[in-house]
């Protein structure tokens, strides 16, 4: 199921933040992304009807397993990316903000490759360093 980009960086964001500091509120998310707090709440609404978050009686907000799943789907694609543009010589702040635009379009079959490509391009400079190493 496809939801909009910006469900998908709420998302992605109250993964961030629960990595950060463990529980995430309503107001961490307007600060992180600099949103308005109403805004964010009708964002928050959207997600929990839609079965991606649950919100505690505390305001605390809790993924479900969808939520997490594209969450973590998200995370993985800005962290690979962001990292790879990174390593062709642009800003890492430059790379971070196309990471975030590019991992919301790509397709699957292709991030995958990218994946497979980085994962190849790593083994083969590892491999490189140990034989020169020796």
């Amino acid at each position: 199921m496809k939801i909009q980009e910006s469900a998908e960086n709420y998302l992605e964001t109250i993964l961030i933040l629960h990595k950060r500091k463990g529980s995430v509120r309503s107001i961490d998310i307007a600060n992180e992304l600099g949103f308005s707090k109403p805004s964010v709440s009708v964002a928050m609404k959207n997600l929990r009807l839609g079965g991606y978050i649950q919100v505690d009686a505390d305001g605390g907000i809790q993924l479900l397993d969808k939520g997490r799943e594209i969450a973590e789907k998200i995370y993985e694609r800005h962290t690979l990316l962001s990292e790879w543009i990174t390593q062709m010589g642009v800003d890492p702040e430059v790379a971070a903000e196309d990471a975030c635009r590019i991992e919301h379009v790509i397709s699957n079959e292709t991030f995958e490759a990218l994946k497979l490509h980085a994962k190849t391009m790593t083994e083969a400079l590892k491999a490189s360093v140990r034989k020169d190493g020796e």
